[in-house]
C-alpha cells in the first residue's frame, strides 16, 4: 500500500487556519512570518550543509560532475541552479547540470506522474553519473520516487550522494548526506513551492557558491569568473576590473578587451605589467586562485 502517513510539510499549519479570511494585508503578513522560519532551518542545517560543501568543491576540482535531480518544484530549482552556474562562476554547463522528471518539458508544465517511477530516477541518473560526481536528490517530502530511485543507483555508482529534505523522517540511509530543512507546514497546506521551495533555493545558493569559492573562482568577495557574455555583464567586468586593480574604467576595458573579457587575467596583466600569455600562465599555475597570484589584504 501506498505511504500516506504525514510528513511536516503536508500537516496543516495552525498559525495560518484562517488564510481565506485575513485580507491582502493579513495573509501577505502570515506568509511573510512563516518565510522567516527558513533562514533559522537552513541555519540548523549548517553541519550537513559544511559536509555537501567540501564535497562538492573536492570532486568539482578533479572534474567531477554536480548533479541535481528532483520533480516538480524541487526539479525546477535544480535545473535553475545548473542554469546560473555558468554565467555567474564560467564553469562548463556539462559539468553542473540539472535533471528533472519528465524530461525538459515538465519545467514548463507539470507532468506529476513522473515523479512516482523510481525506476526513471534510475535510468535518467545512470545517464548522467560518473564515480566522481556528486548528486543532490532533491524532495521535500523526502520519499518521491524518482528521487529514491535516482539516488540509490547514484550511490551503487559511486557517486557521493545528497538528499535535501524537509521531512525529519526521511531515510536516513537514503544518501551518504542527510540535508534537513526543517520549515515545517506550509502556509497553504501541502503547497512546498513556498517556505520548502525558499529554504531549498537557499541551500542550493550556499553549496555552489561556496563549493566555487573553495575552488578558486571568487577573489574576497568579487565574482572574477563572470561569464561576460552581455552588455550587463561586460560592464560589470569592468567595474570589477577597476576595483581590484586600481585603474581607470578605459584601462580596465583595453586589458578586458585583449582576453575576452574575462576578469582575472585582465587583473594580473595589470596589477603584474604582464602579457596576456604570461598572466594566463599563471592563472593556471595557481588553478585559478587569483588571490595566490597578486595577494591582496583582509579589507
Amino acid at each position: 500500500m501506498e505511504n500516506i502517513s504525514p510528513i511536516p510539510t503536508e500537516t496543516r499549519n495552525p498559525r495560518t487556519r484562517n488564510l481565506d479570511l485575513a485580507g491582502a494585508a493579513g495573509i501577505i503578513a502570515m506568509i511573510n512570518r512563516e518565510d522567516r522560519r527558513t533562514v533559522e532551518a537552513v541555519r540548523k542545517a549548517s553541519k550537513q550543509l559544511e559536509t555537501a560543501v567540501k564535497e562538492t568543491a573536492k570532486r568539482f576540482a578533479k572534474g567531477g560532475k554536480i548533479i541535481f535531480i528532483g520533480a516538480g518544484t524541487s526539479g525546477r530549482l535544480g535545473i535553475l541552479e545548473a542554469a546560473e552556474c555558468p554565467p555567474t562562476f564560467s564553469t562548463d554547463p556539462r559539468q553542473i547540470t540539472g535533471i528533472m522528471a519528465g524530461g525538459k518539458n515538465s519545467v514548463f508544465k507539470a507532468k506529476e506522474g513522473a515523479e512516482d517511477s523510481a525506476e526513471l530516477g534510475r535510468r535518467d541518473i545512470i545517464k548522467a553519473i560518473g564515480k566522481g560526481d556528486i548528486v543532490f536528490g532533491i524532495a521535500a517530502s523526502g520519499r518521491t520516487p524518482y528521487v529514491m530511485g535516482a539516488l540509490a543507483a547514484a550511490k551503487k555508482a559511486g557517486a557521493y550522494t545528497n538528499l535535501v529534505t524537509c521531512n525529519d523522517s526521511a531515510d536516513g540511509k537514503a544518501a551518504d548526506n542527510i540535508i534537513y530543512l526543517a520549515t515545517g507546514p506550509e502556509a497553504l497546506q501541502g503547497s512546498t513551492r513556498m517556505k520548502a521551495g525558499t529554504a531549498t533555493k537557499m541551500v542550493l545558493n550556499i553549496i555552489t557558491t561556496s563549493a566555487m569559492v573553495l575552488c578558486g573562482k571568487v577573489y574576497k568577495n568579487y565574482m572574477v569568473d563572470v561569464k561576460a557574455g552581455n552588455k550587463k555583464l561586460r560592464a560589470r567586468a569592468v567595474r570589477l576590473v577597476c576595483a581590484i586593480s586600481g585603474v581607470a574604467p578605459a584601462a580596465a576595458e583595453k586589458a578586458l578587451k585583449a582576453v575576452d573579457f574575462k576578469v582575472k587575467n585582465a587583473v594580473v596583466m595589470i596589477k603584474l605589467n604582464v602579457d596576456k600569455n604570461k598572466a594566463q600562465a599563471l592563472i593556471e599555475k595557481h588553478k585559478g586562485r587569483l588571490r595566490d597570484i597578486i595577494g591582496g589584504s583582509d579589507d
